[in-house]
This record gives C-alpha cells, sequence and structure tokens, in this order.
C-alpha cells in the first residue's frame, strides 16, 4: 500500500504492508533510526513521536495511519549541529544515561511543555507516565524538564551541539 508521510519537514513515500507499524516505517523506509522499538505494547514509551503536534506511541500506530501526516522525531526537534532546549537540558541536567528511552521521552516533553509551559514536578511526572526509564531514577529527568521550561521561557532558542 502506497504510504506518504512527512517526516521532519520531509516527504516519505514507500509501498508497505499494511500492518507495517510507523516505527517500522521510520526506521526502515525513512533510514531514522533515532526512535527506538522498546516494549512493542505501547508500554515504555521509547518509541514516542510527535503525529502532527500529538505525542503517540509509533509501536501502536500503522504507518497507514500516519499517511497524509506529520511526523516529527528526536532527528528533527533542532536543526542539524544544534539542540533543541529539551535536548539541551537533558544533557545540562543528566537527565539520560543509557539513551535507549530518550528519544521517546524528548518527544513527550516537548508535547508537555507546549501543553504546559510551567508544570510543577507532579504535573512532570504525571505527564511522563506513559515513558519508562530504567536508569536515571526520573529525578534526573524532572529537573531537566524543569531546565527545559526555563530555557523555554527565556526565549527557547536553539543551542550548538557542543563537542
Amino acid at each position: 500500500m502506497k504510504t506518504s508521510i512527512t517526516i521532519n519537514g520531509a516527504a516519505y513515500a514507500a509501498d508497505v504492508e499494511p500492518r507495517t507499524l510507523l516505527v517500522q516505517f521510520l526506521r526502515d523506509n525513512a533510514n531514522l533510526i533515532g526512535t527506538h522499538t522498546g516494549c512493542e505494547t505501547s508500554q515504555c514509551g521509547a518509541c514516542t513521536v510527535l503525529l502532527d503536534g500529538e505525542p503517540v506511541k509509533s509501536c501502536t500506530v500503522l504507518a497507514v495511519q500516519a499517511d497524509g501526516h506529520a511526523v516529527t522525531t528526536v532527528e528533527g526537534l533542532a536543526p542539524a549541529g544544534f539542540l533543541h532546549p529539551v535536548q539541551a537540558a537533558f544533557w545540562e541536567k543528566g537527565g539520560l544515561q543509557c539513551g535507549y528511552c530518550t528519544a521517546g521521552m524528548l518527544n513527550a516533553v516537548v508535547s508537555l511543555l507546549q501543553e504546559n509551559p510551567n508544570p510543577t514536578d507532579d504535573e512532570i511526572r504525571h505527564g511522563l507516565e506513559g515513558n519508562i526509564c530504567r536508569c536515571t531514577g526520573y529525578q534526573g529527568i524532572v529537573d531537566s524538564v524543569r531546565l527545559a521550561a526555563e530555557k523555554i521561557a527565556a526565549g527557547g532558542a536553539f543551542e550548538p551541539v557542543k563537542a
């Protein structure tokens, strides 16, 4: 089945099986490997992407359901060579360790901060309930989200990647 999806502002089209998952389309057809497959049951959130600006678990969305829609992956959060304020905050506050959940976590946080630009710690934890991290203990993530909210409130400029 012919499927066309705008991913990170670029058009991608491919003939796919009707049962092809969006995460598979992203990785196999668009060669965007930042989105990870974790549990494949929508429990962990590692595969979270933004579909028309809304967070979805791409392991439970069929590629054909995304036909004609726009998807943002972790690779599309900021221009090449730059970090989105959420990415920069995760780097600065240690909101990641192994990195497996990070792409999904970042997309969930971007969405959370668009809906609630100044969340409390409880609102952050509630907003990220669908994303599991097995390494950090979550306090680094909460601290990162708070810093990201501050960065965005101060203008939210993209930051150059530091070597």
